[in-house]
């Protein structure tokens, strides 16, 4: 699909990956709208990109449908998603404190799984209503974002390794649903990458992550997540797929 002039969601678009994937989506020459929890963020990226932003929490059903409709209303119905926004959080299932609270499993689940799925929902809907493009007849591309978590889970990761499971379990039977359609699904699953969630540990330990990544021996950028989204934007081919992006990086235990 060929991007120029076409409107692309990114949640999460506020910071991090979803940021990096707007700019590098606007570059090729997409109007982008952000979705963020983090309404400052998602307009501080809006008004680089010349895009709209939209405060929106991916996992309340109500919010999600207001900012879509904003989101056309301002830029048109969007052919392109990419779903970024997740949180990440490491706990046991059971620590000295007692059994983790289920409510604290509950909550990742609702946002990097079902506030996923919620987006995708909507936006496919959207995207069923328009006509397709080009040769292919492609009517829109999806991209998830999962981790490589979803398989190698360390300790104290049953939430967050549940929760990007699902997001790659989910990417091909959606992709088979829209396949009629026109619309691709496919998941990104990341390594160990330099965003917010990263920034939040010492920088020696940072250090020590990126070490141990075979090659390239360092944390991924951002805009290397983004350089895959924009191709598996612009390549009709690839679909249904969970893409790793990991330098060959294979989780140990913790």
């Amino acid at each position: 699909m060929k991007l120029d002039g076409v409107t692309a969601i990114v949640t999460g678009g506020g910071s991090g990956l979803g940021e990096a994937s707007a700019k590098a989506l606007a570059a090729a020459g997409a109007k982008i709208a952000i979705f963020d929890l983090n309404e400052e963020n998602a307009e501080r990226v809006a008004g680089e990109v010349g895009g709209s932003a939209h405060a929106c929490d991916v996992s309340d059903a109500a919010q999600t449908e207001a900012a879509m409709a904003a989101a056309r209303e301002a830029q048109g119905a969007a052919r392109v998603l990419i779903n970024c926004a997740g949180i990440g959080v490491s706990a046991r299932a059971v620590s000295r404190k007692g059994p983790l609270p289920l409510e604290q499993f509950t909550r990742v689940i609702e946002i990097n799984l079902i506030g996923t799925f919620n987006a995708i929902r909507l936006a496919a809907a959207d995207m069923l209503a328009l006509d397709p493009l080009g040769d292919s007849g492609g009517r829109g591309v999806i991209i998830n974002t999962a981790s490589v978590a979803a398989t190698e889970g360390q300790i104290g990761q049953p939430a967050y390794s549940a929760s990007k499971g699902g997001v790659s379990a989910m990417t091909l039977p959606l992709a088979r649903e829209f396949a009629s359609n026109g619309i691709r699904v496919n998941t990104i699953s990341p390594g160990l990458f330099r965003t917010p969630m990263m920034f939040t540990l010492p920088p020696e330990v940072q250090k020590a992550l990126g070490d141990s990544v075979p090659f390239p021996s360092r944390l991924g950028t951002p805009e290397e997540y983004a350089d895959l989204a924009v191709h598996i934007c612009q390549n009709d081919m690839i679909n249904g797929e969970t893409i790793r992006l990991d330098g060959a990086l294979r989780m140990a235990p913790k």
